[in-house]
């Protein structure tokens, strides 16, 4: 039997996920960037081509559908597996570019699967503090990114989300119309051939202070 990590990259590849993609993305831009009167910076640093891991600090659930407005490209990203235990609202996330993870384990499959995406020169979401955080710093940043960047040779683009955690904080049903900020980064090349885990942890403290400047310039956007 399919399982939903199959089901997944199926309904994805088809062309008709493509339209759906786009369609979703130019509502957002039409509806929720003048809500919250969003302002970008850099994003020709993601209008680049091949494999792109996009790094953004994460502090609320509308940094990632706010995130597709950077990028003419689609983005691939790692979602929880309980979010597609439903088929049709699996099905949709699918077609946006979503793939399942299961959070707490060492999901291997999840993984291979992004491994493959990037090798094949996608553009991926991935977070490098891992879930949900709150303030103006950036927390502790997972050697996962890391890992994928040595094993893909994907550029990663730092991006700071500056007024996401004010418009639709943690168990906030309905978002304010608060002026929100995303700046990227120019691209961080990981070296040449496999890092070992002492050089994963430097490049991921590169990638960390990286990011807190990118940070800081949203912030400073919206004060």
């Amino acid at each position: 039997m399919e399982d939903l990590q199959q089901r997944a990259q199926r309904i994805a590849a088809k062309r008709s996920s493509m339209w759906v993609y786009r369609s979703v993305r130019r509502t957002i831009m039409t509806v929720l960037y003048p809500y919250f009167r969003v302002k970008r910076l850099g994003t020709e640093h993601l209008d680049i081509a091949g494999p792109v891991i996009v790094a953004p600090v994460h502090r609320s659930n509308l940094d990632t559908p706010l995130l597709s407005g950077m990028s003419r490209r689609r983005l691939r990203a790692l979602s929880k597996e309980s979010l597609f235990s439903n088929r049709l609202f699996g099905a949709f996330l699918a077609a946006l570019g979503a793939f399942p993870v299961r959070r707490g384990v060492a999901d291997l499959e999840a993984m291979r699967e992004a491994v493959k995406m990037l090798e094949a020169g996608e553009q991926m979401v991935v977070f490098p503090e891992g879930t949900r955080q709150t303030g103006t710093q950036v927390g502790e940043v997972f050697d996962g990114m890391s890992y994928l960047a040595s094993r893909t040779g994907a550029a990663i683009v730092p991006v700071g989300i500056s007024g996401t955690e004010a418009a639709m904080s943690t168990g906030t049903r309905l978002p304010r119309p608060v002026r929100v900020a995303m700046v990227a980064g120019p691209p961080i090349r990981p070296p040449e051939g496999r890092m070992t885990r002492p050089q994963m942890s430097r490049f991921s403290e590169t990638v960390r202070e990286r990011l807190q400047e990118v940070f800081d310039e949203a912030q400073a956007l919206v004060d």
